[in-house]
């Protein structure tokens, strides 16, 4: 008869951004122990809280299936020898089947003798079994890890408890000296230790001592408790789901409560306040019906309504010091002017090896005015981009910067205004930084997509320049997150920026400007241009593009974002189309004579005097009419008119004809063809039906 299985690990209070996948962790590991093991169950709930890690594993089998099986094992002249006796072959059958030799016997099938055993085994008990529960414990993995005592063990948090509990009956698991019971523990202030009779007594068990341990019942009273608050007081509170989930795995029974702080303090940008109230003291902000915010907030404490006025008075109270130290810096910052924090930027290290945040801003200047004219930018965002380019660093080094680190950007943007600077200024101060994560906000304005840009582009070439190249495993400095942004701002502005062309140019531009190492060989440039190919798959791979079309589209000699995207959505679009096959072919067809004839040759010239047939001229005529075509769409409907053309060149022409001057031109006229759908992919690698 199938039964529940509980299982608790009580702990000291975890951080909360472990608490979610900690015990999902626990869950997927005894799915895998209880599959492997032969024990069927229904399905597995998982319960958390800061002080707990549980699982309760519905209708699980009293024990593993018996097996009553035949087994056939090697033929009869591999399990024994001349005289009989039993080869190692036999002998580790016998033992893969937890039998000896002596139960082997004989049987024939279609004219051959085998080896066969019949095999009867009990299943194991579901209760011997879960005593392996300690071996999920051991193997768990966390960010960080603790000893206690003098245990060589180690987990997110000391373990104080354990429950594991098979419906009524205790499984003994130990870890440590703590051997599981059927012992919890409830709130740590409001309520009681708990002993549970039957694991399905677990959670309203626990509720009763104040403790909820479904995370999503949890997460539902607060956002009910709070849609109560708002709506009483006609407010607004933004949607956080990284704060919710976070506030959640904080308590163990939420009570939401609001507090206030005065008003003065609004004179200060919203950013640093809400930092001051959501990032250190896990609050939500709140805002009027127009969208403003006002000075009150909204937070969750751990516990019931008792003395809760107290609780309001004390958070209060640690808001309103962030705030005056928050207003002290404000003011103080505000009494310079921008050029003396530019000023201090030659004092301010970018890195030991790559020098002053001064010579960076000297050098993002430089690459960022070569991508304006590359790309023909308006002289009106050239101009804003070069006095951004001279300010963007500044922030870092005013007081709120230094106390609230997470605002770089922010301030310098609030302080550029104040100081009467262009708002295209202040604004691309801000986003250059953008995207700050993978797939983060990116910059809206087209003077902070160039900043960010060049700034992303200075920032991996010296990095790289110095050795300081991520491996595998380890990126300290975010370049492969710095690449993925460029590549992102290059399509989401729909920049061409091929990089074995332009980086090149871009270190001759910039080298020996500043002391900063830069990448000095062809090697180097292709190095880095490969880096950042990587990140034009990844950008591939999360927009669902096929494998075959990503390959296909990375394995041309293109390198620019722009057209590498094009191309895949083109091959994307027409993959399933049922011209599309005979085109590949075809073009496939070209590259694999080129290749046999290993001719190399891309720049070799067609002279039409050599032309032996009429296809040839066709031909010839339709790769002129190609050469012309930009757009990638239109270039592959060119190449589905020219399919025919090519059959019949391939139908009428021996291409590697005697004569070597028509050898070669019939050569050169394929290269051409290979060359211009080079531009779509190395087709070869296309999946094709």
């Amino acid at each position: 008869m199938a039964k529940d299985y509980l299982f608790e690990i009580g702990t000291e209070e975890m951080p909360a951004h472990v608490v979610s996948r900690s015990v999902k962790q626990l869950a997927d590991r005894t799915k895998k122990f209880l599959k492997e093991n032969g024990l069927k169950f229904k399905d597995i709930k998982t319960y958390s809280t800061p002080r707990r890690l549980t699982i309760l594993v519905e209708d699980l089998a009293e024990k593993q299936d018996d097996i009553d099986e035949v087994k056939k094992g090697p033929a009869k002249k591999i399990a024994q020898d001349a005289d009989g006796n039993w080869t190692k072959a036999a002998q580790g059958f016998a033992r893969g089947q937890g039998i000896t030799t002596d139960d082997i016997y004989f049987e024939e099938l279609k004219g051959t003798e085998y080896a066969y055993v019949h095999v009867q085994k009990e299943g194991k008990k579901a209760s011997d079994i879960l005593l392996g529960m300690s071996d999920i414990i051991k193997d768990m993995t966390f960010p960080t890890k603790m000893r206690w005592d003098s245990n060589d063990f180690e987990f997110v948090r000391p373990i104080h408890w354990l429950v594991s509990l098979y419906d009524s009956d205790v499984i003994p698991v130990k870890i440590l000296d703590i051997t599981a019971g059927r012992k919890t523990e409830g709130h740590r202030f409001l309520g009681d230790s708990v002993v549970l009779a039957n694991a399905d007594d677990y959670v309203e068990a626990l509720k009763d001592q104040f403790v909820i341990v479904d995370a999503k019942e949890r997460k539902d009273m607060i956002v009910n408790q709070m849609n109560d608050l708002v709506k009483k007081n006609n407010w607004k509170v933004k949607e956080d789901k990284n704060l919710l989930e976070e506030v959640t795995n904080l308590v163990e029974y939420p009570t939401v409560f609001v507090g206030s702080f005065d008003e003065k303090y609004l004179n200060i940008p919203d950013e640093v306040l809400i930092t001051s109230m959501k990032d250190n003291q896990r609050y939500f902000e709140v805002y009027d019906q127009n969208g403003k915010l006002i000075n009150h907030f909204i937070a969750v404490r751990n516990g019931n309504k008792d003395y809760l006025d107290n609780v309001i008075s004390g958070n209060e109270k640690v808001l309103v010091a962030r705030l005056d130290d928050a207003q002290f810096f404000y003011d103080e910052d505000r009494k310079y002017p921008l050029s003396h924090f530019v000023d201090k930027m030659k004092n301010v290290s970018f890195h030991d090896k790559i020098g002053s945040m001064a010579e960076k801003m000297k050098r993002v200047r430089l690459i960022g005015d070569y991508l304006a004219k590359r790309w023909n930018l308006d002289e009106n965002v050239v101009k804003d981009f070069d006095r951004a380019s001279e300010l963007y660093k500044f922030d870092l080094v005013t007081q709120m910067v230094g106390e609230f680190a997470e605002l770089q950007g922010v301030m310098g943007m609030h302080y550029a205004r104040l100081a009467g600077e262009n708002e295209e200024v202040a604004v691309a101060i801000k986003e250059h930084y953008m995207p700050t994560t993978a797939e983060g906000e990116l910059p809206e304005t087209t003077v902070g997509s160039l900043l960010s840009v060049a700034d992303k582009i200075d920032t991996i070439l010296t990095f790289f320049g110095a050795g300081m190249i991520p491996s595998s495993s380890n990126d300290p400095y975010a370049l492969r997150r710095n690449a993925y942004g460029i590549v992102r701002i290059l399509l989401n502005q729909k920049w061409s920026l091929p990089f074995n062309q332009v980086l090149p140019e871009i270190v001759e531009l910039v080298d020996g400007k500043t002391p900063a190492k830069l990448p000095k060989t062809n090697e180097e440039d292709e190095q880095i241009a490969l880096f950042i190919r990587d990140r034009i798959k990844q950008y591939l791979q999360k927009n669902n593009f096929k494998y075959d079309v990503i390959d296909a589209v990375l394995a041309s000699s293109q390198q620019d974002p722009s057209e590498i995207l094009s191309a895949a959505k083109v091959l994307g679009l027409h993959h399933d189309d049922a011209e599309f096959k005979p085109v590949v072919e075809s073009l496939t067809r070209i590259d694999n004579i080129l290749k046999k004839a290993k001719f190399n040759n891309k720049q070799a010239e067609v002279d039409e005097n050599l032309f032996e047939d009429a296809s040839e001229n066709e031909l010839f005529a339709g790769i002129q009419n190609l050469q012309e075509i930009q757009n990638l769409a239109d270039l592959y409907q060119g190449f589905v008119q020219l399919q025919p053309v090519i059959d019949r060149y391939f139908d009428t022409n021996m291409i590697m004809a005697k004569d070597k001057k028509v050898r070669n031109n019939r050569l050169a006229q394929l290269s051409q063809v290979s060359v211009l759908a080079d531009r779509l992919g190395d087709l070869s690698k296309l999946v094709i039906k």
